[in-house]
């Protein structure tokens, strides 16, 4: 029985090492790339869409509309003939964009109170 202990207790120490050697620096080698990467200064992909500003749907030009990945020529001019939008979720409600197109720019746009329009 005390083998057995003993045993156990040699190959959780065994597993343990790393974790404590991770956990008080480590060395690069030992560094998982996802956290070598945020130690080099690099920004996370989510981080990077936060700091670049969302284009808004009632006052962007078309232009402005298409440099969102995922706006194309076309939806660009559906977005402007629909004027006001209330929110992103008319983007589907007024079947603007698929279901997929809007997951794929939902996180890049807004939309603010069109000129004139009061706050309720």
């Amino acid at each position: 029985m005390k083998t057995r202990i003993g045993i156990t207790f040699l190959l959780a120490a065994a597993l343990a090492l790393p974790l404590v050697a991770h956990a008080q620096g480590g060395d690069a080698a030992s560094t998982p790339p996802a956290k070598a990467a945020k130690a080099g200064g690099e920004t996370s992909k989510h981080a990077a869409m936060k700091a670049e500003p969302k284009v808004d749907l009632n006052s962007a030009t078309k232009e402005e509309l298409m440099k969102v990945d995922g706006i194309t020529d076309a939806i660009a001019d559906k977005i402007i003939a629909a004027r006001p939008l209330k929110g992103r979720a008319d983007l589907m409600g007024k079947k603007l964009v698929t279901k997929a197109e809007y997951s794929k720019i939902r996180m890049h746009v807004t939309v603010k109170p069109a000129a004139g329009e009061a706050k309720k």
